[in-house]
């Protein structure tokens, strides 16, 4: 592969392996009856790791329109797994928190996300994953850097919580 044709491809491949990442972890999910779609999940962990955030700072994190972070968290609130509170700080908002039933999906949400990375890296040590995981890590916040300097007018909206 020439130089060049590897910077064409790289793209695809990247999007290539995120929709087959995502195909396999929602057919586990579906496997395991989990009763929850995609989206949920993703929201779901991404509070796990955010916690306290309030609404609209989910759904501009996640890079979704705040009426579809609402639709996903009513979703959620009424399968017990998240409640809403008032926020700490700001009393007049609200912040998302994950129940005990939650924070049993969390775990098992954790099991098939280690299964699934088992899977695509199963010719791969551990170092060279997280290694692999260090650089996209970086190349994606240097994407993000880029994007922040653009105004808000022209930012592209291509992010979504998917279902």
């Amino acid at each position: 592969m020439t130089d060049t044709t590897t910077r064409e491809a790289f793209g695809f491949v990247v999007q290539d392996f995120a929709r087959a990442h995502r195909r396999v972890f929602e057919k586990q999910l579906q496997d395991a009856g989990l009763n929850v779609t995609l989206g949920m999940a993703r929201v779901l962990a991404y509070i796990y790791h955010y916690p306290g955030l309030r609404q609209n700072q989910l759904a501009e994190g996640m890079g979704v329109e705040p009426m579809t972070m609402v639709g996903h968290l009513d979703a959620l609130e009424r399968a017990g797994l998240v409640e809403r509170v008032r926020h700490t700080v700001d009393r007049r908002s609200k912040m998302t928190r994950i129940t005990e039933t939650g924070y049993d999906l969390i775990e098992r949400l954790k099991e098939i996300g280690v299964r699934v990375r088992d899977t695509a890296g199963a010719d791969f040590s551990l170092d060279e994953l997280e290694a692999l995981q260090d650089k996209l890590s970086a190349m994606r916040d240097r994407l993000n850097a880029e994007l922040a300097k653009m105004p808000e007018d022209v930012k592209p909206y291509a992010d979504r919580v998917d279902d």
